[in-house]
């Protein structure tokens, strides 16, 4: 299988560490981030990585060469001089995935030790009641901040709202999915295949009733997007195994 790691962001929100260094390299316990992802991704039978970069790309591209020698993993990367949002990395870089039926997305921001085998099994599951993207989900301490689904009884998504004013529910897009290769109808669907994308804002609202939920617990996933969720996270994360 192969995943996306969207690394591009420039992280403001996690401003002073991401002055000189990029999110995706920000260290926890000695280990950046990247390395965590990637030793994750690798374990669990991934074989190719593609890895957007734009902020600091180029001490981005100094860790990925380090690193290719030491994992069994392809390591690709594609430099956006301007971001083109979460959908438009997708649509740039569709001929990744070209003949692979399914595929992860995952955000490289986020801190996780999910059992993406068992996660592949889950999407599994969902594909053969027609899904076309599974999501891992998380419970929302503030729901107004995040995408929010609600799920019927077959765990099928059946209401998606980014940063609602009224939440339905606390069950949170986690940032992690697993999708097949018809998500590119919908991507190329909104903007006619040109323009800045987002995922939350311009996809997953277009795929309610195509889409399925799974709960990420009792795994372990952070957004690490602010200066307390790292701090946060980096005591969390000494009782975990990676």
């Amino acid at each position: 299988m192969k995943a996306f790691l969207l690394a591009a962001g420039k992280g403001t929100r996690l401003r002073p560490y991401t002055d000189r260094h990029p999110k995706c390299l920000i260290p926890i316990h000695g280990t950046p981030l990247l390395k965590i992802w990637i030793d994750l991704l690798a374990r669990h039978g991934v074989t190719e990585v593609l890895i957007n970069t734009h902020h600091h790309a180029d001490q981005v591209e100094d860790f990925l060469t380090s690193m290719r020698p030491r994992t069994p993993m392809v390591l690709r990367s594609v430099y956006e001089p301007e971001l083109l949002g979460s959908a438009g990395t997708l649509r740039h870089n569709r001929p990744f995935v070209a003949g692979e039926k399914d595929f992860i997305i995952a955000y490289a921001d986020n801190l996780t030790n999910l059992n993406w085998t068992k996660a592949f099994d889950i999407h599994a599951h969902f594909r053969s009641m027609g899904g076309i993207l599974s999501m891992g989900l998380i419970k929302a301490p503030d729901p107004r901040a995040c995408g929010i689904v609600t799920l019927d009884a077959t765990g099928r998504i059946v209401n998606f709202v980014e940063k609602p004013e009224f939440p339905e529910s606390d069950l949170a897009n986690g940032g992690v999915y697993m999708a097949g290769d018809e998500i590119f109808e919908c991507i190329d669907q909104e903007t006619g295949g040109a323009g800045v994308q987002d995922l939350g804002h311009h996809v997953l609202p277009r795929l309610t009733g195509r889409m399925y939920g799974f709960a990420v617990a009792p795994d372990y996933l952070k957004d690490i997007g602010t200066p307390e969720a790292y701090q946060e996270a980096l005591n969390e994360w000494k009782n975990l195994r990676p």
